[in-house]
């Protein structure tokens, strides 16, 4: 079950994953399709290249930043990493239990705070160099642990309120320990982090530049030769073109074997053309050029009604982990004096009346008919639907009402000149609101927003923009006003509690800069730190009802309070061709989370 055991996982830990719904590998298409020549061309070119080897085709939009795990920072690095990296342990996406991966069992002291692992027998490295404790040892020690390495996935591993890390130490050959400050009950899957080479990456670590920055922070870019890069997982990357492709090759030297005892994975050459648009995947599915595809509810009638005919199966996994949200700016602190966000506005953000005012102007009912096609449902919680943690019932709703948003509106201080909403100053209302750029789904749920809010007497500025530079407002000089977003929520809700975490590096609703930008005069709200708060202590409860309890408080919070206004989430499907066997299809881990199991047989 080798791929994508750590996607799951990483997918709210990153600024990259919590943009998913966006820049996902597998990102949703829509109809009105076109596709140039070239790329058709180049596509057979693949298939002519490959066919004397099993092959799977999936088109991707994006492609990788870097081969880096711990630089990636989008989801498209993340993807490719996913198919060339295992942790310690891993995920079973049907079930969400963990599962052995590099580590073939391990101890719990009955404090919890000592974590044994005992690693497999002749683990061995995408070169054929043994894979050994040493090297998890310094894949923690030597880089994640290592202040002179920038990276977010040391945050993964802070515990409690202080922040503390763990210590790990090998024991012999076979085991290596980890202590942790106190117990802290996701531990176990949050040791699915990558391991990565000590006898490749070493000397990056030792070699420093004249301001100490080492080696590492620049090894493996997406122009190093493919066969320099060594992994563990179930595939190596074979040649990567810009622009053009990627091409992963099974790594002879991967660690599971078949019910007898044969290699895996099954599937020799896996290719992702990249291809410049949503709307190119669709087309490339539906002339038999890729071999899976997600559906959206814009093109599901469409492969629906072919689906026999085609010879490929839809698949539906109910509804998916990834949260649809708008969120405002609420930060109201300064750089150079000059407030990030305007301080007109800043009041009105800040105002949670105004917030649920929002809420209730969305209809959100329409939104899941018009846009998801009815193929979705409404979410009110931060927290997935899988999660053994996610509240069913007793949390706010915010119902479409647009006389309730006016009262509100006015209790807090607006009136109204004819149409026009205005505040007690006598400033009208109006903000931008952005996403990402050919995100389909999230551009109809923003020009929808801009017309409900208009019912409310907002005008709202709807600007769909690169994602590079929505990421670069989110995170850097954090001017923006509102945006639509989605982010993975995963089922254990602490792999996103760096996004509720007032000091998290995901905390984007009132974000600290995340490069040396002096900010001054940011403010935490009480509610906001009862929600950080109470993430600290659902991670610090091993019994489940309780941890339960906490999680159910931290939803009650978010829904008050709004810091997110929750939108709708659509079913996540997929269609497979069915010549690809062993497909087992669910929304945590979508069609590839058990590739090593994929085979493929031509019909």
């Amino acid at each position: 079950m080798g791929w994508h055991r750590l996607h799951n996982r990483l997918k709210g830990t990153r600024l990259g994953r919590l943009l998913l719904l966006g820049m996902m590998m597998f990102a949703v298409a829509v109809v009105t399709p076109s596709c140039s020549s070239l790329d058709r061309l180049r596509l057979e070119n693949f298939r002519v290249a490959s066919a004397d080897v099993p092959t799977l085709i999936s088109t991707v939009v994006g492609e990788p930043k870097t081969f880096n795990y711990l630089l990636s920072q989008e989801s498209s690095s993340a993807d490719v990493l996913a198919l060339m990296y295992e942790g310690l342990i891993g995920i079973d996406q049907t079930n969400s239990e963990i599962i052995p991966a590099l580590a073939e069992s391990w101890t719990i002291s009955d404090n919890g705070q000592t974590i044994v692992y005992t690693l497999k027998e002749d683990l061995k490295w995408s070169d054929g160099e043994p894979l050994t404790v040493d090297d998890v040892v310094f894949t923690y020690n030597d880089l994640i642990l290592n202040e002179a390495i920038t990276t977010d996935t040391r945050d993964v591993l802070r515990i409690g309120a202080e922040g503390k890390l763990p210590v790990v130490s090998k024991l012999d050959e076979n085991r290596v320990e980890f202590k942790i400050p106190e117990p802290f009950a996701p531990f176990l899957r949050v040791t699915g982090i990558p391991i990565l080479p000590q006898h490749i990456l070493q000397s990056t670590v030792d070699t420093v530049d004249d301001n100490g920055v080492p080696q590492f922070m620049s090894t493996w870019g997406t122009d190093t030769d493919p066969s320099d890069v060594i992994g563990n997982g179930p595939y190596t990357i074979k040649r990567f073109i810009p622009g053009e492709r990627i091409v992963f090759q099974r790594n002879p030297y991967y660690w599971e074997k078949g019910p007898n005892g044969e290699s895996q994975p099954y599937i020799e050459e896996v290719i992702w053309p990249v291809v410049s648009s949503q709307d190119a995947q669709f087309v490339r599915f539906r002339s038999g050029d890729a071999d899976l595809m997600s559906v959206t509810p814009d093109n599901f009638s469409l492969i629906k009604q072919d689906e026999e005919q085609g010879n490929y199966t839809v698949y539906n996994g109910g509804p998916t982990t990834t949260r649809l949200f708008m969120t405002f700016n609420l930060n109201k602190g300064s750089v150079n004096g000059v407030p990030v966000v305007d301080p007109v506005k800043s009041a009105w953000f800040s105002s949670v009346e105004f917030r649920q005012a929002v809420a209730y102007a969305i209809d959100r009912e329409t939104m899941l008919n018009n846009i998801f096609k009815g193929l979705g449902e409404l979410q009110n919680s931060q927290i997935a639907p899988q999660s053994p943690y996610f509240a069913e019932s007793g949390l706010p709703v915010y119902d479409y009402n647009i006389e309730k948003a006016k009262e509100l509106l006015v209790s807090a201080g607006f009136t109204y000149e004819g149409d026009q909403l205005v505040d007690e100053a006598g400033n009208r209302v109006r903000f931008t609101v952005q996403t990402n750029v050919g995100n389909k789904i999230r551009e109809s749920a923003g020009a929808q927003i801009k017309q409900n809010l208009s019912l409310l007497g907002i005008t709202v500025d709807f600007q769909p923009i690169d994602f590079n530079k929505l990421v670069t407002n989110i995170s850097d000089t954090l001017k923006w006003d509102a945006i639509v977003l989605g982010f993975g929520a995963g089922v254990e809700p602490n792999s996103s509690a760096n996004l509720w975490l007032t000091e998290g590096g995901l905390h984007f609703f009132n974000q600290q800069p995340q490069n040396d930008m002096e900010l001054t005069g940011r403010q935490i709200y009480d509610w906001e730190q009862q929600i950080s708060d109470l993430y600290v202590q659902a991670a610090q409860e091993l019994d489940e009802e309780k941890r339960k309890a906490l999680y159910f408080e931290t939803q009650k919070l978010v829904q008050e309070n709004l810091p997110f206004i929750h939108l709708v989430g659509q079913y996540s499907m997929s269609a497979v061709r069915n010549k690809i066997q062993n497909v087992e299809y669910t929304s945590l881990g979508g069609v590839l989370w058990n590739i090593s199991e994929l085979k493929i047989e031509e019909n």
